[in-house]
C-alpha cells in the first residue's frame, strides 16, 4: 500500500467517476484502475462498486477512506511542518438542499478563513444525492430536512448508511413570491390562496418520491407546475412571473435583497432542518468551524432577527 494509492482512492471517491479522477490526477484511466485493483487485492476488500449512477464507495470502502484521509492529512501536515511551512492544505466538501442561509454560512466561512491554500466544495443538489454524497465520503456533511411525513423513510436511510442527523432548527412553511406578486401584501396565506398561480419546485430526478421533495409541505398536484434544478433559476422565475414556491421562511437580505417576500403558510406542518455526517468519521476542523457558523446563524434567526422571517 502506498500513499499514492491512497490519494488515488480519495480522488475517485471525491469525483464519483474513474475517468474524471484520472483527468484530475493526470494519469490514464487504465493506470488508475490497475492501481486501485492492486490496492483492493492487497486489502482483500472492494473499495468501489459500479452502479447505474457510476462509481460508488462500498461499505468497506467508506471505513477505509476514513482512515486514508487521516493518513494523507497527517502526511501533508508533517511535510509542511518539517519544511518550516505552515500547513495550508485544507479540504472541506458539503452537499445541501437549496437554502440561502447555508450559502450565507459558507460565505462567512470563506471570510473568516485566511489559509493561502484550500480546496472547498459546495453542492446544492437533490435529497438522495446529499445522502449518497455523505455516505460515500464525497461530502463531509449534508444539510437537509426531515418532517413528520418523511421521517420514517429518512431515518431508515440514515441508519442504513451509518449517518447521524443533528438538528439545527425547526422551520414552519412559508410561501415565497416576488415583491410584485398580487399576494405580496398578505400577512399570511393558505394553499387555496396560491392555487391559481404556478407552483415552482426543485426537480428530484428519477427519485421523485414525496419523501424526497425539498419543499417542506406535501401539496395536491397543482394545475400548473414548474420544476427547476438550481436556486438561481427558481429565483429568476419567481421574480419574472406570478409563480410561488414553498420554503422555510429563512431568506437573507445579503443574498436576496428585497425582491422576494416570505409569507407564513397557514398549515399544520413543520420541518426540522439539520446536518448529517458519517457516524464513524471524525469531522475536520474546517467542517466543525462551518457547523459553528451555521449554529450562529440559527441564533441570529431566533434572537437577533437578522433574517427575514416575514
Amino acid at each position: 500500500m502506498t500513499l499514492q494509492q491512497l490519494k488515488y482512492a480519495i480522488e475517485i471517491a471525491n469525483c464519483g467517476s474513474m475517468n474524471e479522477a484520472a483527468k484530475r490526477l493526470f494519469i490514464s484511466q487504465p493506470s488508475l484502475s490497475n492501481a486501485i485493483k492492486e490496492l483492493e487485492n492487497e486489502l482483500g476488500i472492494a473499495i468501489f462498486e459500479r452502479s447505474n449512477r457510476g462509481i460508488v464507495t462500498s461499505e468497506a470502502g467508506i471505513e477505509f477512506l476514513g482512515y486514508a484521509r487521516q493518513v494523507i492529512e497527517q502526511m501533508e501536515f508533517m511535510e509542511s511542518r518539517y519544511k518550516g511551512e505552515q500547513f495550508r492544505g485544507v479540504q472541506f466538501s458539503m452537499s445541501t438542499q437549496h437554502y440561502p442561509f447555508v450559502v450565507d454560512a459558507y460565505v462567512r466561512l470563506l471570510q473568516s478563513y485566511d489559509a493561502e491554500e484550500y480546496n472547498l466544495v459546495l453542492r446544492e443538489t437533490r435529497t438522495l444525492d446529499i445522502i449518497e454524497d455523505v455516505r460515500s465520503l464525497r461530502s463531509d456533511i449534508g444539510v437537509l430536512y426531515i418532517n413528520e411525513q418523511n421521517a420514517k423513510v429518512m431515518n431508515k436511510l440514515f441508519s442504513d448508511h451509518h449517518l447521524k442527523f443533528t438538528p439545527l432548527l425547526n422551520a414552519s412553511p412559508h410561501i415565497y413570491v416576488s415583491s410584485q406578486h398580487p399576494l405580496a401584501a398578505k400577512e399570511e396565506l393558505t394553499m387555496e390562496d396560491v392555487s391559481p398561480y404556478p407552483y415552482l419546485s426543485f426537480e428530484q430526478g428519477e427519485q421523485h418520491s414525496l419523501n424526497f421533495i425539498e419543499e417542506i409541505v406535501r401539496t395536491v398536484q397543482p394545475a400548473r407546475s414548474i420544476k427547476v434544478s438550481d436556486r438561481a433559476t427558481l429565483r429568476d422565475i419567481l421574480l419574472g412571473t406570478q409563480g410561488y414556491t414553498i420554503g422555510t421562511g429563512l431568506l437573507t437580505s445579503d443574498l436576496t435583497g428585497s425582491e422576494l417576500r416570505s409569507i407564513p403558510l397557514l398549515i399544520e406542518q413543520a420541518a426540522t432542518i439539520g446536518w448529517i455526517a458519517h457516524k464513524d468519521i471524525q469531522l475536520g476542523d474546517i467542517a466543525k468551524r462551518y457547523i459553528d457558523i451555521l449554529n450562529d446563524i440559527v441564533t441570529e434567526v431566533q434572537f437577533n432577527y437578522n433574517y427575514w422571517l416575514l
